[in-house]
């Protein structure tokens, strides 16, 4: 199994007010956060893009992601074109994220497994992430993602992400040890982030020797508790 060096990103909240996406995005950057990861319907704001806009134009060196585009929601195209345009704008430091929640199209979940792999299809010369929580996403996440995020309860047990990992190197074969692997850290279910800085950074050194999960993102709310990980981690 390959290692890839730890990054991190903040997930912001969906209630942020616009004027405070910019100084969200400075905060991260001044924090040493690889990334600044806008979910989708974002309240004040038309869409995750225009969030991660304003983020780009804050900042210099912070890479701002979705996190992550309800493709349901959306058609392949006008992701297509939202990225294409995003990319341009911050300078290649645009990341996208696809996901699948529950549909406001009325698609089956086979349709949005289809949809998502088109969506994926069809953008170009960006990092792309998954989120998967069931079989056909992982398999699409196999084929299509730079980075797999493992959509799973923080309660969830360290058995059932091997299960899920597990399957993705079935499914992914010779492309496994490219995939970046990604999982959120949650105060409820497995406490990671109540314990001491020294005692996150070596649980989560244990579950990369482990899993082999390499980017973890927290909650915009637990960045400056968990700023002293990211200086201990961040790129080893």
């Amino acid at each position: 199994m390959t290692t890839h060096p730890f990054r991190f990103g903040a997930v912001a909240g969906h209630d942020l007010h616009p004027d405070g996406w910019g100084e969200l995005g400075r905060r991260a950057e001044g924090l040493g956060f690889t990334t600044l990861l806008v979910p989708d319907h974002v309240s004040g704001v038309r869409s995750p893009f225009a969030a991660a806009a304003v983020v780009a134009a804050a900042t210099t060196t912070l890479r701002v992601g979705t996190y992550v585009v309800d493709v349901p929601s959306w058609t392949p195209e006008s992701v297509a074109r939202e990225t294409a345009g995003l990319r341009a704008f911050s300078g290649g430091r645009f990341e996208l994220g696809l996901g699948a929640a529950p549909p406001v199209t009325g698609d089956t979940p086979a349709e949005q497994v289809r949809r998502l792999a088109r969506t994926a299809a069809a953008v170009r010369d960006v990092p792309i992430l998954i989120a998967a929580s069931c079989s056909g996403l992982l398999k699409v996440a196999a084929e299509k993602a730079d980075t797999v995020a493992l959509w799973l309860p923080p309660w969830c047990a360290e058995a059932q992400v091997a299960a899920m990992l597990d399957e993705l190197y079935e499914l992914a074969g010779d492309r496994y040890d490219h995939l970046e692997l990604s999982m959120g850290l949650a105060t409820e279910g497995t406490g990671v982030l109540t314990r001491t800085p020294d005692q996150m950074a070596t649980t989560l050194r244990e579950r990369r020797d482990k899993l082999g999960i390499s980017y973890v993102t927290v909650n915009v709310e637990s960045m400056d508790s968990f700023a002293p990980v990211v200086a201990m981690l961040s790129g080893t």
